[in-house]
């Protein structure tokens, strides 16, 4: 070699080394100068994935998930080994070798970039990938390719090679607010990411080159030569063989836009949760991930969403049929597909579906669906019955023949009913009012011949006419021991209105509260058997404004009359007189005790009335009371709250009745109990009464099961004393066996008790009433505070409601009954003047220190009728008194 050669190459070789020094001195200062802005790796190991807020009842039943994204972790393990194959092939082949970095990605890109003059494709490993989602942007930008780069070498560093796979594998967007494969697999597919074919897995693994523009939901096409390119990368990378090849690449493509299923319809309760939650946790709720384990009984809550909507087009029906939602013009007919999308933008309300009516004859109606299936609506099935509606008090002549009111292009709602040879076991169990008679059979006659070779039952699928309810209403079941909101729909459809009637809709509960006025007077020193004068009352008030003339339901007056007699009857003189009586101070005080807020309540005598706005919630709290024995618990929803690791957050500690523990206050507060002098009210005048002869109880504890699960919950207080709760838990109850619930006689239970209330117009339609087993409030009204219609009331619109969720809700439960206090003696009494008296009568129930003094006997004045008469030949029990009373 020349001198000169050597030269040169001692020059190129001092070039090459300066270069190489340049270089790295221009890496270290690049190094230097982004290594502060990087995030630590350490980091990754704590990452919070953003995981949506999802809600469940109390048996793990899904009702609701809020949140932007939608993501479902899954570890390494849990992960299928051919789905993460078809990851590798479609990213990343040489993951597993490489130390974060591909230099042979990054010289594809660089080539790329000097031939196009832009940045094409990054080159980018699986790790930078997890670099740039956790911590970086996605703008194509050097600064940022060579943070990833750092950021990418220093995680593989720190993280193993499956910590950064499962970090990937939750992560990556992919389209339709799915991150994560788990959560793509639910959004895709409908399934787990487990449960999925070759094929699919190879279309999921497509999904990062570009989700939302080449999902197989947007653009199907590209996305099987997407999935395709990766199944053939497969098997040349030896991930298959040929057989498995070939099986998928034919493969249809099954994708299809899934939505969260949820396992059951409360959407009420969902946001209630979800308005819980955010107070508690903040926005960090709609994506930490938390699970929020509502008292909410699934079972419960679906009969409650059931009776409602039934109560309420049952309401609905009796006033008339209004007419089709819309009429659209007959040309539209014509057009398939825009009436298609017409009925895609009506929702389906209470299990309605909207149909267009597209052809017309005297007795049927045919209508087409939103799946495009015409079918038929027979005139048996909801059109001979159609009077039109005129008003809530007024229905015109029944209908004649459908084309009088109906024509093409009409949109109506229909519900789906299944007919079938067998009878349906549902229809079995339907409760009939106390005015149905329901058929028996004869048990003399002759046994049928047995059928030794039964059909199988055929089920067929109706169409019947049905609409939408005009009215409104709400219903809310607690558990008494503690308050546990165990069933909750606000309205007939939260897809109609999301208001919330249950917590929102303060409205008069009329009648329905006159049981916390006889309570606080039972309290003070009333008996069942004081008699008050049910007369007419006129009232010149400063602070009611006007003269005031209070009526009884249809006008009649008793005289003077029982309280049990007084309430059970829900006679308005009667509760008037004695809150006048008791003091308007000393009852909003002892009311109070239930939980209502005083500042709510009217500071006049209409408050004897029910006539202070107040929602179902609070009403059915109220209620709890006469159903625990008097205790006062508080409604709540939120049992415990879950991170996303299943550890517990928030727990709730409810008040809580204990019956074994120490009261923490054993009288109620806030009210003066020195009683009343009586003989002022005590009227001589004879009214009409039944007696009745006391049942036997079998008494059952009220509280809960487990007592260990109390020691940590702080101790309801009293309402009211047990003897009070045991006194009005009894004339409560006879509001159902012979007063105006009478209807729910049909229960054939003897451990139901309860009230109507119907307001003025009437407007207001009500029902509170409970089991020691469930406390429920029903209500029913029209939103715009419009009249129900004549011949409404609280027995006959919100109480078949009440019926019909109790019925299914306390099915197969035991009765339970109060445990009657030592305090309570059972007294044979004069029903028309509640003196005691030793020839016939009926028996009533006092405490030791109110029973009444003994008549003094007339066999001419202390006659009685039949309905006042022990009926001869009975069994009667003994008056139960200490001999230290008298």
């Amino acid at each position: 070699m020349t001198v000169k050669a050597r030269n040169r190459l001692l020059a190129l070789l001092w070039l090459c080394l300066a270069g190489t020094a340049g270089a790295a001195m221009t890496f270290a200062s690049i190094y230097l100068y982004l290594k502060p802005g990087l995030p630590s790796v350490e980091s990754l190991r704590d990452i919070r994935l953003q995981t949506p807020l999802r809600v469940y009842s109390q048996d793990m039943k899904l009702i609701g998930e809020f949140g932007e994204k939608r993501r479902n972790p899954i570890t390494i393990e849990q992960t299928p080994e051919p789905f993460i194959k078809a990851v590798l092939a479609a990213e990343d082949a040489s993951f597993y070798s490489h130390n974060g970095v591909s230099i042979k990605g990054l010289m594809r890109a660089a080539s790329q970039l000097i031939r196009t003059g832009s940045i094409q494709s990054g080159g980018s490993t699986l790790t930078m990938q997890v670099a740039r989602n956790f911590f970086l942007s996605r703008e194509q930008r050097f600064v940022r390719k060579f943070n990833e780069i750092l950021l990418s070498l220093q995680i593989e560093r720190e993280l193993s090679k499956d910590e950064i796979l499962a970090l990937y594998i939750n992560k990556i967007f992919l389209g339709n607010r799915a991150y994560g494969f788990q959560a793509a697999a639910h959004v895709y597919y409908g399934r787990d990411i487990k449960e999925l074919n070759l094929a699919q897995w190879a279309m999921m693994a497509g999904l990062p080159k570009a989700p939302s523009t080449f999902n197989p939901i947007a653009n199907p096409t590209r996305a099987l030569v997407r999935r395709n390119w990766i199944l053939k990368r497969m098997l040349d990378l030896d991930y298959i063989d040929q057989d498995e090849y070939k099986h998928s690449i034919t493969a249809p493509v099954t994708s299809s836009y899934h939505s969260r299923d949820l396992d059951l319809d409360a959407p009420y309760i969902a946001e209630m949760a979800r308005k819980e939650a955010v107070e508690l946790f903040g926005d960090n709720a709609y994506t930490d991930g938390y699970q929020v384990i509502t008292t909410v009984d699934s079972r419960l809550q679906d009969q409650a969403r059931k009776a409602l909507q039934h109560g309420l087009e049952t309401y609905d029906a009796r006033h008339g049929y209004r007419g089709p939602e819309q009429r659209l013009p007959p040309e539209l007919l014509h057009d398939s597909d825009q009436l298609i999308d017409l009925l895609n933008e009506i929702p389906v309300l209470g299990g309605l579906e909207p149909g267009v009516v597209t052809a017309v004859e005297p007795k049927l109606l045919q209508v087409q669906l939103r799946n495009r299936r015409v079918v038929e609506v027979p005139w048996e099935n909801g059109l001979k019955s159609i009077r039109p509606y005129i008003s809530e008090s007024a229905r015109g002549p029944l209908l004649k023949a459908a084309d009088k009111m109906f024509a093409p292009g009409d949109v109506v709602r229909l519900r789906r009913v299944e007919v079938g040879n067998t009878e349906d076991s549902e229809n079995s169990n339907q409760v009939l009012s106390a005015a149905e008679e329901v058929a028996q059979p004869d048990p003399f006659a002759e046994p049928e011949e047995e059928n030794l070779n039964p059909q199988e039952p055929q089920v067929t699928e109706e169409w019947e006419l049905a609409q939408v309810p005009a009215a409104q209403g709400a219903l809310v079941s607690i558990a008494p021991e503690d308050g546990a909101i165990r069933a909750l729909v606000g309205g007939y459809d939260f897809r109609q209105s999301h208001f919330n009637r249950v917590t929102q809709a303060a409205r008069q509960p009329g009648s329905s509260f006159k049981p916390f006025i006889y309570a606080s007077a039972i309290e003070r020193g009333y008996t069942a058997a004081s008699m008050i004068n049910d007369a007419p009352i006129i009232f010149e008030e400063t602070n009611l404004q006007d003269v005031w003339r209070p009526e009884n339901d249809g006008g009649t007056f008793l005289g003077p009359t029982r309280l049990r007699m007084a309430l059970y009857k829900s006679r308005n003189m009667v509760s008037i007189r004695l809150l006048q009586a008791l003091g308007l101070d000393y009852a909003l005080g002892f009311v109070e005790g239930f939980g209502f807020d005083r500042s709510k309540l009217a500071r006049n005598l209409t408050i004897a009335l029910g006539s202070s706005a107040l929602t179902p919630l609070e009403m059915v709290r109220g209620y709890a009371a006469f159903a625990n024995g008097g205790y006062r618990v508080e409604p709540y929803l939120v049992d415990r709250v879950l991170d996303v690791n299943g550890e517990v957050l928030y727990q709730a500690l409810p008040l809580t009745v204990c019956n074994d523990c120490p009261e923490p206050g054993s009288e109620p507060q806030n009210f003066n109990r020195e009683p009343v002098d009586l003989a002022a009210l005590q009227q001589d005048e004879e009214g009409p009464d039944q007696g009745e002869e006391p049942a036997e109880l079998h008494v059952l504890p009220v509280g809960p099961i487990d007592p260990s699960k109390t020691q940590a919950r702080p101790l309801a207080p009293r309402a009211m004393s047990s003897e009070t709760a045991y006194i009005m838990d009894s004339i409560l109850k006879d509001v159902i066996k012979k007063g105006t619930g009478r209807r729910a006689r049909a229960m054939k239970r003897g451990d139901i008790a309860g009230k109507t209330g119907t307001t003025n117009g009437p407007r207001d339609a009500w029902f509170s009433g409970y089991s020691p087993h469930l406390a429920t409030s029903a209500w029913v009204g029209f939103d715009s505070y419009g009249e129900l219609g004549k011949n409404e009331y609280g027995g006959s619109a919100a109480l078949p409601i009440w019926i019909e969720f109790m019925t299914a809700a306390l099915e197969g439960l035991p009765e339970r009954h109060l445990p009657q206090p030592d305090d309570i003696v059972t007294v044979r009494i004069n029903p028309k003047n509640g003196l005691r008296t030793s020839y016939g009568g009926m028996f009533e129930i006092f405490r030791t220190n109110r029973v009444p003094s003994r008549e003094v006997y007339n066999p001419y004045r202390n006659r009685y009728t039949d309905d006042d008469m022990d009926m001869p030949g009975q069994e009667q029990p003994s008056e139960s008194l200490p001999e230290e009373l008298f």
